[in-house]
């Protein structure tokens, strides 16, 4: 029988609950979907305004995995769905895509099987970025602590710019930094972040590569700074990830990066560590809700 509940007046049907999901951990869907109801909160205010794309591993993370920036077939009317233009994704003409709204579209998404993507800007303002991200990705044998080593550099970088960063897993193998920026073009906030990628390869040129290029990526952290194109996205904060392991983009505070330099201590959460973190730390990237964010250095 296929569990029925309501959420928010929503009647929603949940597949699958006892599938396992995750063969290393014995993570279940029932348990993936109870974790996105226990984070709801943070990853709704994360989610809001901003057009989802999705990465669906709807048989487990070593099964079939896509990406869809439309709306999956079967989408309830009462979830919203917004005109995007393509030109801050790619071609000229309009396209649709999902905003989740609420805890019951979180819930309908999340039966889905989902990895959470969403760009540097809203949907009432394409292409206007209100985010500005690097993905610190290592590439072997560069490590995590690498990462953190690149990351604790560009937050002193962004501070003289007078930007804040905020620090968090990427879920895989690297970090992600997310400042908030006064509304501003995409295409600005990519040549500034693409600048300082730039700098800090000339500052640590034995650590980091901007380039994507993948021979010039082993042993050294490559800043991606590519996510800041209108027609990009980036992890969601507390997205589960389609990993071996149920593994979260999970917010990390600038101590555990400073820890994490030295390699002994793992920057690694999966989804049954977010309650403690939460009630310990909060949302950990709420700050960049808060006051009036900065403009873009010119």
């Amino acid at each position: 029988m296929t569990p029925i509940t309501e959420v928010d007046g929503r009647r929603l049907t949940l597949s699958n609950l006892d599938k396992v999901l995750y063969p290393a951990t014995g993570t279940t869907k029932g348990e993936l979907l109870h974790h996105y109801a226990r984070t709801g909160a943070p990853l709704l205010a994360h989610l809001a305004g901003r057009p989802v794309s999705f990465l669906r591993y709807p048989d487990g993370a070593g099964g079939e995995v896509f990406f869809t920036k439309n709306p999956p077939p079967g989408t309830p009317d009462w979830v919203n769905v917004v005109d995007v233009p393509r030109s801050a994704r790619r071609g000229t003409d309009r396209g649709r895509q999902v905003v989740v709204d609420g805890l019951a579209a979180l819930m309908w998404a999340a039966n889905l099987v989902v990895e959470f993507h969403t760009p540097q800007w809203l949907a009432a303002s394409p292409a206007m970025a209100d985010r500005l991200v690097f993905d610190l990705d290592p590439g072997a044998p560069a490590t995590v602590g690498d990462c953190c080593r690149v990351a604790l550099w560009l937050r002193e970088r962004l501070a003289g710019d007078g930007l804040d960063a905020y620090p968090k897993t990427s879920g895989a193998k690297g970090l992600h930094l997310l400042v908030a920026v006064a509304p501003t073009p995409s295409a600005e906030v990519s040549a500034y972040a693409r600048r300082l990628a730039r700098e800090a390869e000339g500052a640590l040129p034995s650590l980091v590569v901007h380039r994507m290029r993948r021979d010039l990526r082993p042993g050294r952290v490559f800043v991606d700074h590519s996510q800041n194109s209108a027609a990009k996205t980036t992890a969601t904060p507390y997205t589960v990830r389609a990993r071996p392991e149920p593994t979260v983009s999970a917010p990390l505070t600038w101590d555990e990066v400073e820890a994490g330099t030295d390699g002994g201590t793992p920057l690694r959460f999966l989804l049954g560590d977010m309650p403690e973190r939460l009630e310990v730390y909060g949302d950990l990237m709420a700050p960049l809700f808060e006051d009036e964010p900065p403009p873009l250095p010119a």
